[in-house]
């Protein structure tokens, strides 16, 4: 009587990775032309082998003008598609950034909207790409989420994907996400590493860092991430594009694959990550005016209303956080705007983070992440067999305030967490004060610096405590590093440890010509103002 053999993660890890390959290898005319070894910098590398019909489709316009194409028939839904479907593909060769290339299912969604005598909804016709844990629709109806533990679990569409699909649009790339979906940059057991598309030696970000790197070189320019932690608005910075986190509840989040199901102490969102800043406020009225609330009735009945200011904003820059001071180049993107927006006539005030005590924040946060010590998480990925990367390790069991708790001792930090947003709130409404009127946004750093080197991604606090707040944020492409003007300085003394290890990180001629990146937060539920303030801010640029 024989037996089989166990299977081990490594073999069962080879299902996705064929399932991923096949997909790729579905992509026609195949991919030639590519340099071996790849540069660095992969910025070049589709105008060696795309088209220049398939360059202008994915270069020269906006989703808008995109758009305007589709619903006048200018544009047929299937050759832009087939041209995104071509870039993803190459997007994927330098970075590592997909899970699965959906070639039949979209080319058949596509011939579909083609064929219909009128578009259907605000999105016809465009393709968009997606996290590989939220979900999709077409053949394969299964989701592993980074874990081994997972491969093969079914999941489906979700009401987002739902939403998004009887708007139009066309599923054609999922992308990857990290191990246990929280590590601000990308790696897993089963896909490996995720690189960054501007140098190959640094990471896109996490957790939606695969859909950073394939938005980062154009292989999308419509995406669907999620944020917990800073899973959109970090990796929409390293590569320069734009990302938003919501308030929680604004948008439908039910479905996906993932952990912890039930905890509700610190909530993620889905949220958009695109290649244009009027690209947000599409995502975020489309799905709202589907009017999510009446079929998942956690999400917030709040309709989609653009904000219109009615005075010269009144802009609060985050210089640091008190903890860990931001690298060169952000400082003087710090700077570079609050300058500009001097200069229209807006208010600017420093925000003082002193009295504020982000180190605390963090604290909360991090215990409130894993009520349950990570037990669940750690499970899912032991009892697989696949081992514990460092950046799952550093954010599960290095925090020493991950721990298992009791129904009380969570009752306790929930309390600590309100006690800190009733702070947080006093805080920002006595900015009206001296004036009368109060700070409109927070201009801030999304992360302390750049896309850094892999495995370094060990300080959130400049995106997390958004989340522990529950404010709303949007990330937006600034400038980008400067050798000569982003010298380090020499004679900074570091506050404490995590401040010594983000200073020597930094080193300008790594970092040269990568994309710098701010953040306009707001007040919790001002999702729409946010979303104006930086209209406003990149107005103040010259960029309108």
């Amino acid at each position: 009587m024989s037996t089989n053999p166990v299977e081990t993660w490594q073999t069962k890890a080879e299902l996705p990775r064929r399932m991923r390959d096949e997909s790729l290898a579905q992509v026609q005319p195949p991919l030639t032309g590519i340099p071996e070894p790849l540069p660095l910098n992969c910025q070049g590398l589709p105008k060696l082998v795309l088209t220049p019909r398939e360059l202008e489709l994915t270069e020269s316009y906006s989703v808008e003008q995109l758009l305007a194409q589709l619903h006048s028939r200018k544009l047929s839904s299937e050759e832009l598609t087939r041209a995104f479907l071509r870039r993803a593909a190459l997007a994927h060769v330098v970075t590592n950034c997909l899970t699965e290339l959906l070639w039949d299912d979209a080319i058949a969604r596509a011939r579909y909207l083609d064929s219909l005598p009128e578009p259907i909804g605000p999105l016809h016709g465009l393709p968009i790409s997606i996290k590989e844990h939220q979900g999709t629709l077409g053949k394969n109806k299964t989701s592993n989420a980074s874990y081994v533990s997972y491969i093969g679990k079914h999941q489906g569409s979700t009401l987002l994907c739902d939403i998004l699909w009887n708007a139009g649009c066309v599923h054609f790339a999922r992308t990857t996400q990290p191990q246990a979906i929280m590590h601000l940059e990308t790696e897993s057991n089963i896909y490996g590493r995720t690189v960054n598309p501007y140098n190959r030696d640094l990471t896109p970000g996490g957790s939606s860092g695969g859909e950073s790197a394939l938005l980062g070189i154009r292989g999308s320019l419509f995406g669907v991430g999620g944020d917990i932690g800073g899973s959109i608005r970090v990796p929409a910075a390293h590569v320069g594009v734009y990302g938003f986190k919501p308030s929680a509840q604004r948008l439908p989040i039910a479905g996906g694959t993932g952990h912890m199901f039930g905890r509700e102490c610190i909530l993620a969102t889905n949220a958009p990550i695109t290649a244009d800043r009027d690209s947000l406020e599409l995502f975020m009225k489309t799905v709202v005016d589907a009017q999510p609330w009446r079929l998942e009735p956690s999400v917030r009945y709040q309709p989609w209303v653009p904000y219109k200011f009615t005075k010269p904003l009144k802009v609060a820059v985050q210089w640091w956080d008190g903890v860990v001071r931001p690298h060169p180049p952000v400082l003087r993107a710090l700077r570079e705007v609050a300058d500009a927006c001097k200069k229209v006539g807006m208010k600017v005030v420093d925000w003082d983070c002193g009295s504020l005590d982000h180190a605390r924040g963090w604290e909360v946060l991090s215990g409130l992440f894993y009520p349950d010590g990570a037990k669940e998480v750690l499970g899912l990925i032991r009892d697989a067999g696949e081992p514990l990367l460092p950046l799952t390790k550093f954010i599960t069991e290095e925090q020493a305030h991950v721990k298992e708790r009791t129904v009380q001792e969570q009752w306790k930090l929930v309390t600590e967490r309100e006690a800190y947003r009733t702070a947080y709130a006093r805080h920002w409404s006595s900015t009206a004060d001296e004036d009368g009127q109060e700070v409109d946004v927070i201009l801030c750093p999304p992360a302390f610096g750049t896309a850094p080197p892999h495995g370094q991604s060990r300080y959130w606090g400049y995106a997390a405590i958004w989340n522990l707040l529950d404010y709303p944020g949007a990330v937006f492409p600034v400038t980008t590093v400067d050798p000569e003007k982003d010298v380090k300085d020499l004679s900074y003394e570091p506050r404490n440890a995590e401040d010594q290890f983000v200073h020597e990180l930094y080193n300008a001629e790594q970092y040269a010509g990568l994309p710098v990146s701010l953040q306009v937060v707001g007040r919790r539920h001002m999702d729409e103002k946010v979303l104006a303030a930086v209209k406003e801010i990149e107005l103040a640029l010259g960029r309108i």
